[in-house]
């Protein structure tokens, strides 16, 4: 019965027969005055633990024993403190979380990250880059983070290993969407100190906000067939400047940050990346894709300082 739709009763009465026309008719009459059905909007228990915890894990990652993957489009914008953000580039951001159950209702991923820095607004790589703000031309520092350790379960989710710590939020059931919010906001001293990196530093301390939320069907948030749910993403990230761009020794270098405004799909595979960025992925930060014979954990800033790109 679920398939006999308005539309399909109206076109097959043609077919009846002639005693059964005014009947027809009649019924006709009936539908198109009739409100139409709304499709019943599927709940679950959200008020229940386990049910919180396994929704969320299966919408950020999976419940099950396998490894995901989650593809973003980053866009980078400066901003010195007054008037509009400047374009700065486009990150292409790759996540690999190898997701496992840690009991009932707790789950863990280990993840891996990436990001090919791009001209903005497309997949062109992006090795030297003129820093709009300061007009110099500078070296670009791709981005590799991880492993680092997500911990999920019913109140939240909280990591190691990572320089954010995700704040309590709730999950939210509305026009057929459960959408998984995570807001974190943290400073700490910057590894590149004004005395030591008075070109490169944004100051004494980083500050670094982040905001995302991950969406997905209701049918599939609440499915216990499914180990990971088909989702949708995007976060915000608002960060003192990293010591690549060169913003040191500036007034606004304390006031001024970056502003990123990502977009992106959980994938099955990596296969789903689309072509430009796969190809912008392989040629800027191909190890990514030997993440596994990664030995020790990738510390972004540290890194760049340790570099000869630094001096």
């Amino acid at each position: 019965m679920e398939d006999l739709s308005r539309r399909g009763m109206l076109t097959g009465m043609p077919m009846m027969s002639a005693g059964l026309m005014g009947a027809g008719l009649l019924g006709a009459e009936m539908l198109s005055a009739a409100p139409a059905m709304a499709a019943t909007p599927v709940t679950g228990n959200l008020a229940d633990p386990t049910t919180r915890a396994r929704v969320r894990a299966r919408i950020l990652g999976s419940v099950g024993t396998e490894t995901t993957y989650m593809f973003y489009r980053l866009h980078i914008y400066g901003y010195n403190g007054a008037g509009n953000l400047v374009p700065f580039f486009t990150m292409n951001h790759l996540n690999i979380s190898e997701w496992r159950p840690t009991g009932a209702a707790t789950f863990q991923s280990k993840t891996y990250e990436c990001g090919a820095y791009c001209r903005f607004n497309s997949d062109d790589p992006l090795e030297e880059w003129v820093n709009p703000i300061t007009g110099e031309k500078r070296k670009v520092w791709q981005f590799y983070g991880g492993p680092f350790v997500v911990n999920v379960g019913a109140d939240g989710i909280s990591t190691a290993g990572a320089d954010l710590k995700p704040d309590l939020m709730p999950i939210e059931n509305m026009g057929g969407m459960v959408i998984v919010p995570t807001a974190s906001g943290v400073s700490y001293p910057n590894v590149a100190t004004p005395d030591k990196y008075p070109h490169l530093s944004s100051g004494p301390t980083t500050f670094w906000d982040s905001h995302a939320c991950y969406f997905a069907k209701a049918e599939d948030a609440f499915n216990e067939s499914l180990t990971s749910a088909p989702a949708f993403c995007q976060f915000q990230n608002f960060a003192s400047w990293h010591p690549w761009l060169g913003m040191g020794g500036r007034a606004d270098s304390g006031s001024g940050r970056t502003w990123g405004r990502a977009y992106g799909a959980k994938l099955k595979s990596l296969d789903d990346i689309p072509a430009p960025a796969r190809r912008s992925l392989d040629k800027l930060t191909p190890e990514i894709f030997d993440y596994k014979n990664w030995t020790a954990p990738r510390r972004d800033a540290a890194e760049y300082l340790k570099s000869p790109l630094a001096r």
